[in-house]
């Protein structure tokens, strides 16, 4: 199972640059918000997109989605691994839970 991250972890490693987040949502729901500095990555393009958008097999990633019950940001995670990323975590949360907290969001909904 990946490894888990916290809300504030995150937006500690969002706000020093030192993470790779991924959108496990993507179209329309990227389009319209999604955590900082994101990347739109669903489980059907990691196999052709994930070299492409994460060069580093080694760097921190983050996947997530909507809340705990969507189980798109497991599934992106669980390919990266399986393609031989190291230092994959999620935030099991996602989305839902970071507007709640009233943190920072990108996107055409955004005002």
């Amino acid at each position: 199972m990946t490894a888990l991250i916290t809300r504030e972890e995150l937006k500690a490693a969002i706000d020093a640059g030192a993470i790779t987040v991924v959108d496990a949502l993507g179209g329309d729901y990227y389009a319209k918000q999604h955590l900082p500095g994101a990347i739109p990555l669903v489980e059907a393009e990691v196999a052709d997109r994930a070299a492409e958008l994460l060069p580093d097999k080694n760097a921190p990633i983050v996947t997530y989605c909507s809340n705990p019950a969507c189980n798109n940001s497991q599934a992106v995670a669980n390919l990266l691994e399986r393609l031989g990323y190291t230092n994959v975590r999620k935030y099991r949360e996602g989305i839902e839970d970071w507007a709640a907290a009233g943190l920072p969001l990108q996107g055409a909904a955004v005002v």
